[in-house]
């Protein structure tokens, strides 16, 4: 496979990869998969060929391309910044929740002895240099969150029976559910899941119990994951009747204040000259209720609009007076 041009080497190597994972590919998916022609597809089946790879293809209703039977190789076709980025996951966290810890670890050193020899230095770098953790400040102690089952009726697709918990209720609910899979956000696992064919978001540490129901799972035609998750994100984030804040923040505190409400900031803080004492911003908020968090920061902070905002603020700190006067 030694093409000059760098793009169809790639290509190449990816069309020789997804047949050994998976044996015998029609052409157009090839073609959807890597974004090019079939006609491009059935020639770099012949590159392949000429270079000794034992690829075929056979045209008809039930074709496809195939590799020889029995032909494997131990190419990565990995580049530099892949190996780097391989490495770079084994920092997310989401695996061990998963219970994925050992496996990932094995899968990452069979990845180390398979890489040319040249980017091994940078993966392990990577590996020792680059930490993410997907956690927020300040969450305090957190619900164990148990996923074996959930997984089950995801990996089975399986009918689930939830007995959830909603914030503000004091019993939990039951729920049964078809599950399309499971969201890491910002540190929170959430599971996806219809009810009665409507999209619907459970966060999994208000899960009291999950139970595996021996019904298939019925999913709508069509919706996987990540149609189901943006939906709900959009909902989330879109929610109706929402409220534009705006403030300001003294000097000292603005990290402080960037810090908590990262989630609601609406745009970068007005910070014109770099010195006066207040610096404004704008936070939006999915309900009228929301603002009362800004009571954390007492007088370091101030709403300045608009008067709905700065009312509900007022009441909050007056019913807190009065509690504490008694």
């Amino acid at each position: 496979m030694g093409d000059a041009d760098p793009v169809k080497a790639d290509r190449l190597l990816s069309i020789l990869l997804l047949l050994q994972t998976r044996g015998r590919v029609p052409a157009h998916e090839l073609a959807e998969r890597l974004e090019v022609s079939v006609r491009t597809i059935y020639r770099d089946v012949e590159a392949l060929s000429a270079s000794g790879v034992p690829v075929y293809a056979e045209r008809g209703r039930h074709g496809g391309i195939e590799l020889l039977a029995g032909f494997r190789t131990d190419v990565t076709g990995l580049t530099a910044d892949e190996s780097r980025a391989l490495f770079v996951l084994a920092a997310q966290g989401a695996h061990a929740a998963l219970g994925l810890d050992a496996a990932l670890a094995g899968a990452l050193r069979k990845v180390m002895a398979a890489l040319p020899a040249p980017h091994r230095p940078a993966a392990e770098t990577a590996g020792r240099r680059i930490l993410v953790d997907s956690a927020r400040w300040n969450r305090g102690p957190q619900q164990p969150v148990d996923l074996e089952t959930l997984q089950d009726a995801v990996f089975a697709d399986r009918r689930l029976r939830l007995r959830y918990r909603h914030g503000g209720d004091k019993a939990p609910r039951t729920y049964t559910l078809d599950p399309y899979g499971l969201v890491s956000k910002a540190g929170v696992w959430y599971l996806v899941a219809d009810r009665r064919a409507q999209p619907r978001l459970f966060r999994v540490d208000r899960v009291r119990s999950a139970t595996l129901l021996d019904e298939p799972v019925r999913r709508r035609p069509g919706v996987e994951l990540v149609d189901a998750w943006e939906a709900l994100r959009r909902r989330v984030e879109e929610r109706p009747g929402g409220i534009d804040v705006t403030v300001r923040v003294r000097r000292p505190f603005l990290d402080m204040f960037l810090r908590l409400q990262a989630s609601w900031l609406a745009a970068a803080p007005e910070d014109d000259d770099g010195e006066s004492e207040w610096v404004t911003a704008r936070l939006s908020y999915g309900l009228l209720g929301e603002v009362r968090q800004l009571l954390v920061f007492a007088d370091r902070l101030e709403v300045l609009a608009p008067p709905e905002a700065r009312a509900e603020l007022a009441a909050a700190a007056a019913s807190v007076t009065s509690l504490y006067q008694r």
